[in-house]
């Protein structure tokens, strides 16, 4: 006698994704740091503190995807990040080009909701005899 598998869940993967995407986020913010360091005003105690803060912040994010609104959680921190541009155009660029990954993810959120309501995700299909 077989047991019935239990469906996949796709949130699952999809909570991965989104804490990968954190952890990378977090490494370009540090890669930041030589960057700022050859601006106009070099690596001051402001800038560094804001790359280094962004970063511990994106790290901690990264495991609380499991929480319910995490996403928009993660769109807000782009904007902070958007702002830092005030202290160097190089965050702001980071800010901009992560907002419209995490725009994106917020529309593949939407897309797997959608599948799955319809039951046409993977996991939710009957397996070929």
């Amino acid at each position: 006698m077989t047991t019935p598998a239990t469906p996949t869940d796709p949130w699952k993967s999809f909570r991965g994704v989104m804490a990968g995407t954190l952890i990378l986020e977090a490494i370009v913010v540090l890669l930041a740091l030589p960057v700022v360091s050859f601006g106009k005003g070099g690596l001051t105690w402001v800038s560094g503190g804001f790359l280094i803060g962004m970063t511990v912040l994106l790290v901690l994010l990264s495991g609380v995807q499991g929480r319910p609104g995490a996403i928009w959680i993660n769109f807000g921190v782009q904007l902070v990040l958007v702002a830092g541009a005030f202290i160097h155009w190089g965050i702001g660029f980071i800010g901009v080009v992560f907002a419209l990954v995490w725009a994106l993810l917020i529309v593949l959120r939407g897309e797997v909701k959608r599948r799955q309501e319809r039951g046409l995700l993977p996991g939710q299909q009957d397996a070929p005899d």
